[in-house]
C-alpha cells in the first residue's frame, strides 16, 4: 500500500512541476529520496509517469499536431510563415544522440539528489543568464522558428538529460539566447516535448522490461494516471505563467529548493 501512496504523491509532484522550468525530474527524485522510493524501478517509474503529464500537451496542442501530422505526410516543408515537423524532428536529433551514447550514465550516476541539487542550480544560473541577455528578438512566435533556431533549441535540451537541469528550462533558456521569445520558447518547448518523452520512454520500457513485474506495471499506472490529471487541471495556469513570469522567479526557486534540500537532507 505504501508504494501505491508514493505513486499517487509523485503523480502529483509530476504533474504539477512538469509543465514549470523547475525540472519535474529533478523534483521526482529529491521527493523519492524522502519517501524512499529509489532503485532501477523507480527510475523507470518517473520516466513513465512523466510521460502521463506530457500527454496533457497533446491534448491541449491537439489541432496543431495533426497540422504538423498533415504537413509531414505532404512532405511540405515549408519554412515561410510556418512550423513544420522538420523543425521538431531537428530539435529532437542532439539530445536523441546524446540519450543513446549515455544512457546507463546518466541513469547510474545522475539519477541521484546531489547530482540533481548541482543541476538546479547550474539550470537556475543559465536561466537567469537568458532572461538578463541582450539579444535582438527575431521570432515572435513559433512560426517564426528558423531550422537553425531550432537545431540550436535542441544542443540546448542536452542539457536536461542532467536531472535538475529541466527540459522546459534548458530549451526555454536556449531558444531566447538564439533570439527567439520567451512565449515562442515556451510554446516550441511544449511541442517538442511529446515526441521527446514518448521516444524516451520506449527505450526505457524496452530496456527494463526484464526488471518489470505486474506490479510494477499498476504502480507506473497509477502515477501515470494521476500525473496526467492533475497536469490537465495544472497545464492552462501554468502555460500562462510560464509565458509571462521573467525566468529569473523559477531560477531563485530553484536556488532555494537546492538549499532547503541540502540544509536538511544532506547535510
Amino acid at each position: 500500500m505504501y508504494e501505491y501512496i508514493c505513486a499517487v504523491l509523485l503523480g502529483i509532484v509530476e504533474g504539477l512541476a512538469e509543465f514549470l522550468p523547475i525540472s519535474s525530474t529533478g523534483h521526482l527524485i529529491l521527493a523519492g529520496d524522502l519517501l524512499n522510493f529509489e532503485g532501477e524501478s523507480a527510475v523507470t517509474f518517473m520516466i513513465v509517469i512523466q510521460l502521463g503529464a506530457v500527454l496533457a500537451v497533446l491534448v491541449l496542442y491537439w489541432n496543431r499536431y495533426m497540422s504538423l501530422l498533415r504537413g509531414l505526410l505532404s512532405l511540405d516543408f515549408n519554412t515561410k510563415n510556418r512550423l513544420n515537423a522538420l523543425h521538431l524532428g531537428i530539435a529532437m536529433v542532439p539530445a536523441l544522440v546524446m540519450y543513446l551514447s549515455f544512457k546507463e550514465l546518466i541513469k547510474s550516476r545522475l539519477f541521484g539528489s546531489a547530482p540533481v541539487l548541482i543541476g538546479l542550480i547550474a539550470g537556475g544560473v543559465l536561466m537567469i543568464i537568458a532572461a538578463r541577455a541582450k539579444r535582438k528578438t527575431t521570432s515572435d512566435n513559433t512560426d517564426d522558428i528558423t531550422y537553425r533556431q531550432a537545431f540550436g533549441i535542441g544542443l540546448f535540451q542536452c542539457f536536461s538529460l542532467w536531472p535538475g537541469f529541466s527540459r522546459s528550462g534548458s530549451t526555454i533558456s536556449g531558444g531566447m539566447l538564439l533570439g527567439t521569445s520567451q512565449k515562442a520558447a515556451a510554446d516550441f518547448t511544449f511541442l517538442i516535448s511529446v515526441p521527446v518523452m514518448l521516444g524516451a520512454t520506449s527505450l526505457d520500457l524496452y530496456d527494463s522490461r526484464s526488471l518489470l513485474t505486474s506490479d510494477d506495471l499498476i504502480l507506473m499506472l497509477v502515477g501515470f494516471v494521476v500525473a496526467f490529471v492533475v497536469a490537465m487541471i495544472a497545464v492552462v495556469t501554468f502555460l500562462k505563467l510560464i509565458k509571462r513570469l521573467r525566468l529569473e522567479w523559477f531560477a531563485i526557486y530553484r536556488f532555494v529548493i537546492a538549499g532547503v534540500f541540502y540544509w536538511f537532507v544532506l547535510r
